[in-house]
């Protein structure tokens, strides 16, 4: 898929626990893994704002768009 999720990234750089992020931003743990991991389809603007609120970043900080190689 070509949207990654460097949410890991700034949850270490910000030295913030997942487990504390879920419940600073109000959903479960399973489903922020379910985000970090990419597994997810989709997520709310209101959510991606409260992530981007505890973690001071921007939306740009934690999606990235990387093109498939179909070169192959």
């Amino acid at each position: 898929m070509p949207i990654v999720v460097n949410l890991d990234v700034m949850l270490a750089r910000r030295k913030i626990r997942g487990k504390e992020l879920a419940t600073e931003v109000g959903i479960s743990e399973q489903n922020l893994s379910l985000l970090r991991t990419g597994k997810v389809k989709g997520v709310r603007f209101s959510t991606l704002e409260r992530i981007c609120e505890v973690l001071q970043c921007q939306p740009g900080d934690i999606l990235e768009y990387q093109p498939e190689d179909n070169s192959g």
